[in-house]
């Protein structure tokens, strides 16, 4: 039996991430990375909110794959030929590209994220149901810089980035992925999902749900960071916040202090105010017109779009 490859080129404990998550905690607006939501629980609670109904780019996303997924593999197979390498950045569970595999039939897949230790259940499983594809699974931080071994790709690629996540970069940061995404894909293409600007009630409830699941993905960042930098973070002291702000086109998620507390941690320590924030993630909104822009200055020269019957999501081929 074909069993998948596994390659953690990244520490989540190593020396950097904690002095990134330190810095970040002492800064004069206090931050933590997206990236520290994504432990086991955290990577587990996110595809718990993919499943609420308020939010809507999971479900978009997929149902614009399955409606256009024979022209969308067709366009792909033109630019990186038959049975190329697929790169899904971010897998996660691997759901989203296992769904491409009948229409693009590539020989490789590679899963990409932050912790390969999440992707091993899935990524097995998955080996077992399609034997004929060779699989890697990669434990990489895309944040900072997008680059693979020699020999996990072979040829062109089709780069896959879905669910919006490159709402989590900046327009500076976005194109420097983009152009990591481009160099990548050596002469194949990226598949990628952009969530577009829409109402700020529609906004506001997928990133604030009812149940508090959200919240609960928000708050785990502490018990994350408690365990990375010996923090003493007690997440009944803070409540999520979720909203769009329109001035900047995004949604920001932040943790806001229940009253005035002190988090301490091996030599350091920062006293927050009631009301204080911890900025935590943005998701930027995108006009599809702006996009499409950024991805020729990213060095992409064809760019083709398919969308919803309500114009909410976008799903982009930049070949």
């Amino acid at each position: 039996m074909r069993e998948p490859r596994f390659l953690q080129l990244h520490d989540l404990a190593a020396e950097p991430l904690v002095a990134e998550a330190v810095a970040g905690l002492s800064a004069s607006a206090a931050r933590a990375s997206s990236k520290f939501f994504y432990d086991a629980l955290g990577s587990r609670l996110f595809d718990a909110i993919t499943e609420l109904d308020e939010y809507y780019p999971t479900r978009t996303e997929a149902a614009i794959l399955a409606q256009h997924g024979g022209a969308i593999a067709a366009a792909a197979r033109a630019s990186t030929g038959p049975h190329a390498t697929l790169v899904d950045l971010g897998a996660g569970n691997c759901a989203k590209a296992a769904r491409l595999f009948g229409p693009l039939a590539p020989a490789r897949y590679v899963a990409v994220d932050i912790s390969v230790d999440f992707l091993r259940e899935a990524l097995t499983a998955l080996q077992g149901q399609h034997e004929a594809i060779d699989m890697v699974g990669v434990g990489l931080d895309f944040s900072t810089r997008l680059a693979l071994p020699a020999g996990v790709l072979e040829g062109p690629a089709l780069v896959f980035y879905p669910g919006s996540s490159i709402g989590n970069f900046n327009a500076e940061e976005a194109l420097r992925l983009l152009r990591e995404c481009h160099a990548l894909a050596a002469g194949g293409g990226l598949l990628i999902g952009v969530d577009r600007v829409k109402p700020d009630a529609l906004l506001n409830a997928a990133y604030d749900d009812p149940l508090g699941v959200t919240a609960a993905f928000n708050l785990n960042l502490l018990r994350h960071l408690n365990r990375l930098i010996g923090s003493d973070f007690d997440p009944r002291q803070w409540r999520h916040v979720g909203q769009f702000n329109r001035a900047a086109s995004r949604i920001e998620m932040h943790l806001e202090a229940r009253g005035p507390l002190t988090v301490r941690w091996p030599g350091g320590e920062r006293r927050f105010a009631a009301d204080e924030h911890i900025h935590t993630e943005n998701s930027y909104k995108w006009d599809p017109a702006d996009f499409e822009a950024l991805l020729r200055q990213a060095g992409f020269a064809r760019v083709q779009g398919w969308t919803d019957a309500q114009g909410w999501f976008s799903v982009m081929l930049a070949s």
